[in-house]
């Protein structure tokens, strides 16, 4: 039995985008185009953290407060 690697699959679904494309078939083009979306993982939603901007935002202040305490404490 022969492997079939994701490179095999998104050549054939080249394949089929570009006689879709010949035969001016866009439904048979778009279905190709989001099948090799979703064999690459681009048809997930991207997370972002939003409190990872806050969560760096505060560690920056206290190394600031922290860094502001010593020079008070050394002059």
């Amino acid at each position: 039995m022969t492997n079939i690697t994701l490179d095999d699959l998104l050549n054939d679904l080249q394949k089929a985008k570009d006689i879709a494309e010949r035969n001016e078939n866009p439904n048979a083009l778009v279905t190709a185009t989001l099948a090799q979306a979703k064999l690459l993982g681009l048809d997930k939603p991207q997370l972002h953290d939003k409190n990872q901007d806050a969560v760096d935002l505060m560690a920056d202040l206290m190394k600031e407060l922290s860094n502001d305490k010593k020079t008070t404490y050394h002059s």
